[in-house]
């Protein structure tokens, strides 16, 4: 079940295009991925960059920092390198979910 609270922004660099779509798609991927923590999550921040830009093409490049704001604690963030954004925004978002799973199954084991 998703909450109108999960607030997603996604920031780009001067070297990533496709600014409205890719925002629109990134932001699907993650409300899918991150379902299950979205009434612990209140604010999700996606930084998208192309770290060789021009100067290469053809290697794992494109990052993605994904931080993620949680009711009532630290923000907390994972960041991954692929060969495309849509891959490096997929494996980001999967880690949070193991960084997720780990720091708020804690929280109910007490």
């Amino acid at each position: 079940m998703e909450t109108p609270d999960m607030h997603i922004q996604v920031n780009t660099d001067k070297n990533i295009s496709g600014a409205e779509a890719l925002a629109q798609s990134v932001e699907e991927t993650l409300k899918h991925v991150l379902a299950r923590f979205s009434d612990h999550i209140t604010r999700l921040e996606v930084h998208l960059s192309d770290e060789n830009s021009t100067s290469k093409s053809g290697v794992v490049d494109k990052r993605c920092l994904l931080e993620a704001r949680l009711a009532g604690r630290e923000p907390t963030s994972v960041s991954d390198l692929a060969l495309t954004v849509d891959q490096a925004v997929n494996s980001a978002a999967h880690k949070m979910v193991s960084l997720l799973d780990s720091e708020l199954g804690k929280l109910s084991k007490h």
